[in-house]
């Protein structure tokens, strides 16, 4: 029988916002002045988002000045200092010594102006611009969870997170955040402050990721927050001394004076029943915690708290506001009447050889099946009640082995399961690092991006498939039957063949002998527009002398696509040759060498073509050298030697002999064979065709 079922995650097409002002999202930072009296203003770029962090004992508040030139409210600069990393983890030691002024979203602004009050030694600003943008919300369909919109539809940045996640043992309370800033957001606004948020967090603050392990905006969408999982125990950053164990969400806005929307405050429930109901936590009862220091507890001091606690429950602030706060109650007891009946507390102590008791609290007065499996599933143990309490003793004395497992059902509760000694796959079964390269390719038989490079890591040995989904999940071709893989990375390669350009989904499922299943999916685009990239020369020698000079690089369009032509060197910007609509058909753009300012020097350069149609964006990275200067030579006698200044074809004539040597790399060359020189010539060719000028002796 399967006796363990992992969640199963699924894509939906939700809403898309509207398009706001295109653009990616990306941070500023200033020193302010602090001394003397009286406010002061500064001019900056565009941002959406600030927050303000400072040294010493006094405060500092701010407001900021909109596009139409209007100042907006005074805002205090630090409102929820134990929204941080746990001391120790590591995460956000560059803050050290700061006070911590939390994101605030302000709407587009282009100037601050700043107000201390008291001691402070040092003032620095942090401005985010995080556009609004077309955004897909999709959501991740988790049995028994809210829709919850993952990362990659609200547009986090995986190239800036610090770290891999780190995870508790499990989950034992939830607490409720709300962050700073206005409460008339736009759809398209909130999933910008989730962008504003996260690069805030990571790059002003120092953390590995966004605080939150999920979101809530006003409208009642839910949003994954921080990496690592939406049904693993991630350790957050929200609440400092006790994120471990602890799941925190934030509601997107300010519930000091104003009350929690019925949207949000719905969304927030069902969000904290699936959560609290995956870790069998009851909602409305008390948890006994230990503090690992905080504003307001000293490390070690024993703390009670509720299942569903505020922020101001562990840390010297005012957060989630007053009303939101105020309401913490009802909706904990709105979150246990969600989903029942659900199994709380479930525990089996003792130990195979003896007895082992399995006792646990159920919802309401229902039947329950305790069942106890070996490693092939077979049943060993089993016991049935009813009532709001199990307790059963297993005699357990003539068990042996390991792989055993056991399951606690309670009608359509979630199942509580666990085992004995050391499970016969090594451990939980998780599909992770799961990615496609190119995510968007090109299966037109040009021998460029033909195929998709598909690869995951499975953390046991798994019968693992694969299937490509289309718009509405329907399976549209098997990618990968079912296989049996060993434990660690794999790839697969997908060619798309057969299929019409368009967005399509892969949808991997792997399966453990135990019957755990742990699903993944990527996007993927299929666009056959862009095509036939070729570069000429590869060595490109623009100095004049009528060789290679000119830089050439074509491609081929079956539609009009916009491309963007750059330049790159070691993954920096050099020049942009082209960023404009072309026609279908054949194209070659051209390059002197030259850029906005001054030449670029010889050396190894990336030419990166992004050609965008209705469809998605095809992306080419063609390498080419440039070298303008030719090769030097000098000789040396004893050893007979000559030394070339880079790799080069050298022909000599030594002594009346030619020869002809190969130099892949700058150095000597040793003319063998040769005693005594007593004439020469040697002339030099790098692969640019640049021939040094010629070397004589005597």
């Amino acid at each position: 029988m399967k006796l363990l079922v992992a969640t199963i995650t699924v894509l939906a097409a939700l809403a898309i916002p509207a398009v706001g002002n295109a653009g990616t999202t990306s941070i500023s930072y200033r020193s302010l002045a602090v001394a003397g009296s009286g406010d002061r203003a500064i001019a900056v770029k565009p941002f959406d988002l600030v927050g303000v962090r400072w040294r010493g004992p006094g405060s500092v508040r701010f407001q900021a000045r909109a596009a139409d030139g209007t100042w907006g409210p005074w805002l205090d600069g630090i409102v929820e200092g134990d929204d941080q990393p746990d001391f120790g983890t590591g995460e956000g030691t560059s803050s050290t010594g700061w006070r911590l002024g939390n994101p605030t979203w302000v709407g587009p602004s282009t100037a601050i102006r700043t107000r201390v009050t008291g001691r402070v030694t040092a003032l620095r600003a942090s401005f985010v611009r995080s556009p609004e943008r077309m955004v897909p919300l999709r959501a991740l369909a988790v049995a028994g969870a809210p829709a919850i919109v993952p990362r990659s539809a609200w547009g986090a940045d995986e190239t800036i997170r610090g770290g891999a996640p780190d995870y508790a043992p499990s989950v034992r309370f939830a607490i409720v955040h709300h962050t700073a800033g206005p409460n008339d957001y736009s759809p398209a606004q909130a999933a910008a402050i989730m962008r504003g948020i996260q690069t805030y967090h990571v790059k002003s603050n120092g953390w590995n990721d966004i605080g939150y392990n999920f979101l809530v905006d006003r409208y009642g969408t839910v949003y994954e927050g921080r990496y690592g999982g939406i049904d693993r125990n991630v350790i957050g950053a929200h609440a400092r001394g006790f994120n471990t164990g602890a799941v925190g969400v934030a509601v997107i806005g300010t519930f000091g004076t104003s009350a929690i929307p019925p949207a949000a405050s719905r969304s927030l429930e069902k969000l904290l029943a699936w959560r609290l109901d995956l870790a069998h936590v009851d909602p409305q009862a008390a948890v006994a915690v230990v503090s690992g220091g905080s504003e307001r507890y000293l490390p070690g001091v024993p703390v009670t708290l509720r299942a569903v606690s505020g922020h101001r429950d562990t840390g010297q602030t005012s957060c989630p506001g007053d009303q939101l706060y105020g309401q913490l109650g009802s909706i904990a007891a709105r979150t246990f009447a969600l989903g029942l009946p659900k199994i709380f507390e479930p525990t089996a102590t003792g130990s195979l050889g003896g007895a082992v008791r399995f006792r646990a609290r159920v919802s309401a007065t229902q039947a329950w099946r305790v069942v106890v499996v070996d490693a092939l599933g077979t049943e060993i143990g089993s016991q049935i009640g009813k009532g709001p309490a199990l307790d059963w003793t297993w005699d357990a004395a003539l068990i042996t082995g390991t792989g055993i497992r056991w399951r606690i059902e309670v009608g359509g509760a979630t199942p509580a399961t666990g085992s004995f000694g050391k499970p016969t796959t090594g451990g939980p079964l998780a599909l992770t690092d799961v990615a496609a390269d190119p995510a968007t390719f090109t299966p037109n038989g040009d021998g460029f991006a033909d195929t998709t490079t598909i690869t995951y890591t499975i953390s046991t040995a798994a019968t693992v498939s694969a299937a490509l989904l289309g718009a509405a999940g329907d399976v549209l071709a098997e990618v990968l039957p079912a296989t049996r893989q060993t434990a660690g990375s794999h790839t697969l390669t997908f060619d798309g063949l057969g299929q019409p350009d368009g967005a399509y989904r892969i949808a991997l499922t792997a399966t453990d002998p135990r019957g755990v299943v742990a699903t993944a999916e990527l996007e993927i685009v299929i666009t056959r527009t862009f095509g036939s990239p070729s570069l000429m020369p590869a060595v490109f020698s623009p100095n004049g002398d009528g060789k290679g000079d000119q830089l050439r690089v074509g491609f081929v369009l079956t539609a009009p696509a916009t491309v963007r032509l750059r330049v790159l060197r070691d993954g920096k910007w050099v020049a942009t040759l082209a960023n404009t609509s072309f026609a279908a058909g054949k194209q070659t753009v051209t390059w002197d060498g030259t850029k906005r300012v001054g030449v670029a020097p010889d050396g190894q350069y990336t030419a990166v073509i992004d050609a965008t149609d209705g469809v998605g964006t095809a992306t080419t990275a063609l390498p080419f050298l440039r070298d303008a200067n030719a090769p030097k030579l000098r000789l040396a006698l004893k050893p007979a030697r000559i030394w070339v200044s880079e790799a080069a074809t050298l022909t000599a004539r030594v002594n009346g002999s030619i020869r002809r040597l190969e130099a892949p790399a700058p150095g000597y060359l040793t003319l063998g064979g040769v005693k005594r020189v007593s004439t020469l010539v040697a002339i030099a060719r790098d692969a640019a065709g640049n021939r040094s000028a010629a070397l004589r002796y005597p």
